[in-house]
């Protein structure tokens, strides 16, 4: 039984708990009184307002520094890298079950809308083998040269809508990255291999994979709205024999300036991709 020493003692801790909360006698909360309060948020009001002010100002300078058409810095990438169509480095499927190949067709065909005479003829007519140098105008808008899918012949999905996958003879489009300015000197063109004992022939769109000058140089994203990059486009003709076996393909770009020997970066101005056709 508790003595009658502690019942006091028991009151006058409860009654301390609660006055660390609210004090009727100083009218205190939380150990401030009122204009305690509203002085210290009325200062973290006043500095909380001035680091975002101090922030605003920081980033409207910084935006003043950018040009919504050219990034100010272009010397991290060179070189383009060279990547292919359909999207994947691994293709592999059954010649006879259009489901095992029909992911390939898909993303070709919708990769290819951007190439369709409906909106190529937007575009302007060039001349082949110059460079298409436009002029800076108040007018930062650029033509884009045509390209049409015809060009790509067999692989163009047109006059073949399973691009060759339901005979056993895939097609795969190749293009280079957009570098905004990039102007490569000689004639390119895309070579590709195949590392095995037997080569395996193919067949290139446009013509020996030619990429003509004339879709350089690129001006941005925004300046360059319907630009579409150049493509060539691979055939592979295989046969019963490199059927069930997986072929790694290696494709650069070859005839020019551009780099494509890089042991640091697999991707520059190369690719390598792995294609296994079952029966």
């Amino acid at each position: 039984m508790a003595s009658t020493e502690d019942k006091p003692a028991t009151k006058e801790n409860a009654s301390s708990w609660r006055d660390s909360f609210y004090n009727p006698r100083t009218g205190e909360v939380l150990g401030r009184t009122a204009s305690s309060w509203a002085l210290i948020l009325l200062f973290y009001l006043v500095f909380y307002c001035f680091l975002a002010g101090m922030f605003a100002l920081t980033m409207w300078v910084m935006l003043l520094t950018l040009d919504d058409y050219v990034p100010k810095y272009r010397d991290r990438v060179p070189n383009p890298g060279l990547v292919i169509r359909p999207n994947t480095l691994d293709i592999v499927f059954n010649k006879s079950d259009p489901q095992k190949y029909s992911q390939y067709v898909n993303h070709l065909e919708t990769f290819l809308q951007r190439y369709n005479d409906t909106e190529q003829e937007k575009n302007k007519d060039c001349i082949a083998g110059d460079y298409y140098l436009q002029d800076d105008s108040e007018d930062m808008n650029k033509k884009a040269c045509r390209f049409k899918r015809a060009s790509l012949s067999f692989c163009s999905g047109l006059s073949d809508t399973n691009f060759g996958y339901h005979e056993g003879k895939p097609c795969v489009l190749l293009k280079m990255n957009r570098i905004i300015g990039l102007k490569p000197h000689g004639d390119p063109y895309i070579n590709c291999t195949v590392k095995k004992d037997n080569p395996v022939q193919m067949h290139y769109f446009p013509s020996e994979g030619r990429i003509d000058k004339m879709y350089f140089p690129y001006y941005g994203k925004k300046a360059h709205e319907n630009y579409v990059q150049p493509l060539v486009a691979v055939k592979l003709l295989l046969t019963k024999e490199d059927y069930n076996k997986e072929l790694s393909v290696e494709c650069r770009v070859e005839g020019s300036d551009l780099r494509n020997n890089d042991e640091r970066d697999k991707f520059l101005g190369r690719v390598t991709f792995r294609v296994k056709v079952l029966e």
